[in-house]
């Protein structure tokens, strides 16, 4: 028989649930009301016993699903957060991209310009050097047709002072 005043220690598990049993039966048997309400006790601290075990394990097994839950979502903001940041970087490639190719186009641009400015230049010396020739080819041509005419007038001179010497 147990000591009311001293605490038992009790095994858990199949042991304990027996052990709980057999008082049970042993103080039904002899009618010791004590003995069989601390083996009841004992198979229902037993119990207790499993029950928290399981629930102790229920509760880790949803604080593993739990963290696993925020971990994954972590994870996904994180993915997110890095598909945002490769985004913008390709976003502002992009614009780079685009900013050398306008600056390339108004280089093209300017060369085009230049040279066409260029070819007119050079096209009006080539017009302004022509009209200079025609000018002094002109020129030429009058002393030339200057030149024939005194020839001619001095001619006439000598053929009318031919016919006429005294009106010299």
């Amino acid at each position: 028989m147990t000591n009311p005043d001293i605490p038992e220690r009790t095994r858990g598990g199949l042991a304990g649930k027996l052990a709980g049993r057999v008082k049970q039966a042993a103080g039904s048997a002899l009618g010791d009301e004590d003995l069989a309400r601390e083996g009841r006790l004992q198979q229902a601290q037993v119990e207790a016993e499993d029950d928290a075990t399981v629930a102790a394990e229920r509760a880790a097994q949803a604080e593993a699903e739990a963290e696993l839950e925020a971990e994954r979502k972590e994870n996904e903001l994180e993915r997110e957060r890095l598909e945002n940041e490769i985004a913008a970087r390709e976003r502002e490639e992009q614009v780079e991209r685009d900013r050398r190719e306008a600056e390339l186009a108004a280089a093209a641009e300017a060369r085009r310009q230049k040279e066409k400015a260029t070819r007119q230049e050079q096209l009006q010396e080539h017009r302004a050097d022509l009209a200079e020739r025609a000018a002094e080819a002109e020129r030429v041509a009058a002393a030339q047709e200057a030149a024939r005419l005194n020839d001619e007038a001095r001619a006439a001179q000598a053929a009318a002072d031919a016919i006429d010497p005294e009106e010299r």
